[in-house]
């Protein structure tokens, strides 16, 4: 399976070309810098309850700035600021009670 991971270095602007400070950029956008957004896919979950208990685990794992599992997909969309070690997401996962098929 390959992995994919997308890494965002600057942030994206909003607005006009040259905001009211003189800058290029809107400093206000939602984008992370340097932030790894990496996409798993995750077998059982069913529920929101499910959603939150993967959710919670991966949170632990240091470096990760945002987690967003959805059951209905069995995708959880992890945002850390490096790559992460998938051994430590798959223990997490197992933790939470379920099991990490790979990324997608």
């Amino acid at each position: 399976m390959t992995a994919e991971t997308e890494t965002k270095t600057e942030a994206t602007a909003t607005g006009s070309c040259c905001s009211p400070s003189g800058s290029c950029h809107d400093t206000s956008a939602e984008v992370q810098v340097g932030a790894v957004t990496t996409v798993y896919q995750v077998s059982g979950m069913t529920c929101g309850h499910c959603e939150g208990a993967v959710a919670g685990e991966i949170s632990e794992i240091p470096g990760v700035t945002s987690v967003k599992a959805v059951a209905s997909t069995g995708r959880v969309t992890v945002v850390s600021d490096a790559p992460l070690d998938v051994e430590a997401v798959r223990a997490a996962v197992d933790e939470a009670g379920y099991e990490l098929v790979g990324q997608v």
